[in-house]
């Protein structure tokens, strides 16, 4: 595994929303769920850096005891195919549904991120806190970085990989970045590229 996978998680998109996303992708010519379960959920919010390991260990154990919880989880993977669409569709330069942007404010408004006082290294600093119950509580940070996603002001460098379906935030100084991880996709992309030009 390179470093763009942590915990069986791939996380290239640069923004939690789309890291969330990609939690879908495509393997071997087939759509493979990584969010197969409760137990994967908490996995997936220690490997996004949103709780310790000890916390994501108590959490899947927790959480995998009440099948109820898998209902709340099937909540999150259907918002998941929604922000798809929403992405797809900011991607081609149209805006999302007001569908999608009602249901996003009914999310923010039921799971708002709370902020608090933190200590950091270099002082005092503010933060939200995440201390989630149960899977639905996960909705909180995501949709607090959909609503971010929603507002950035360049939308041009939101695409989705030109290999693979795996969508991503350019951060790359030129903007000019077509593929999710050059580990992933952009030598396979240089290296046919090359081997066209000595076709040619």
């Amino acid at each position: 595994m390179n470093k763009d996978w942590r915990d069986g998680f791939l996380f290239v998109g640069n923004q939690l929303s789309l890291n969330f996303l990609n939690t879908r992708p495509v393997m071997e010519g087939k759509p493979v769920e990584l969010l197969a379960d409760c137990a994967s959920l908490a996995r997936w919010l220690r490997a996004a850096g949103l709780v310790s390991a000890r916390t994501a260990r108590q959490l899947a154990s927790a959480w995998s005891a009440r099948p109820a919880y898998a209902g709340m989880l099937g909540e999150l993977r259907e918002f998941r195919e929604q922000l798809r669409q929403a992405v797809l569709q900011m991607e081609a330069g149209s805006a999302p549904s007001p569908a999608f942007l009602a249901l996003v404010n009914e999310l923010l408004a039921a799971h708002p991120q709370i902020g608090q006082v933190i200590h950091r290294n270099s002082g005092l600093g503010r933060g939200t806190r995440f201390d989630p119950q149960a899977p639905r509580e996960v909705f909180a940070p995501i949709v607090d970085n959909v609503a971010n996603l929603l507002t950035i002001p360049d939308k041009s460098r939101l695409r989705k990989c030109g290999n693979c379906i795996l969508h991503f935030y350019d951060t790359s100084k030129k903007g000019t970045r077509r593929w999710c991880s050059m580990n992933l996709c952009g030598n396979r992309s240089k290296v046919a590229a090359y081997a066209s030009r000595k076709r040619t």
